[in-house]
């Protein structure tokens, strides 16, 4: 589906597209891809427009958080694509025995990548794969994700049971997952 961008004065250039989805007018503001309206079927361009010139002030506040964000994101950009791979190997391995060892985990091997989706993941073999990135977030993330995968060890899925082991481990897992989502523009999520 094409969209249309339009000029708002004190904000810039903004897309508006059709959405099947909408019921009403709706607008988002995203790093790196900027100020979108989704106009729902029925509502004119120029009705949608009216509109968001009428957000003004909400969509200037929105766009400057969103480039502290892609600051940062410029800012851990360098630090991720300076990781020295063999340094990073050592440490999340050591720290993967650790946290195995004090929590009484069990897993079978360890993969150390440079994956583009996900800070790691746990095979039905009880595999760890870690992402080489994990070395770039603050200590308390980079053991939070090797927990989490830890757990899948024990149980194979994002159900209640497994979230409860994790709450068990971690204590407040919805702050730190919201504290991660920060870092997730590093791998595009």
């Amino acid at each position: 589906m094409a969209g249309h961008l339009f000029r708002i004065e004190g904000v810039g250039e903004v897309l508006f597209e059709r959405s099947r989805k909408a019921t009403r007018v709706n607008i988002s503001v995203r790093p790196f891809k900027g100020i979108r309206v989704a106009v729902p079927y029925g509502v004119s361009y120029a009705k949608a427009r009216m509109f968001a010139a009428s957000k003004k002030h909400w969509i200037q506040k929105h766009l400057e958080k969103m480039r502290k964000v892609e600051r940062d994101h410029r800012d851990l950009s360098h630090n991720f694509n300076t990781i020295d791979r063999r340094e990073a190997r050592k440490i999340l391995v050591q720290r993967l025995e650790e946290l195995a060892r004090e929590h009484g985990f069990k897993y079978n091997r360890v993969f150390i990548r440079n994956q583009k989706t996900r800070w790691g993941s746990c095979s039905s073999k009880n595999n760890i794969s870690l992402n080489v990135k994990l070395v770039g977030l603050p200590e308390k993330l980079m053991d939070y994700i090797i927990l989490h995968e830890l757990v899948h060890t024990r149980v194979k899925n994002h159900g209640k049971k497994y979230y409860a082991a994790l709450d068990r481990i971690v204590g407040d897992r919805k702050s730190l997952d919201s504290e991660l989502k920060q870092y997730g523009i590093m791998l595009g999520l």
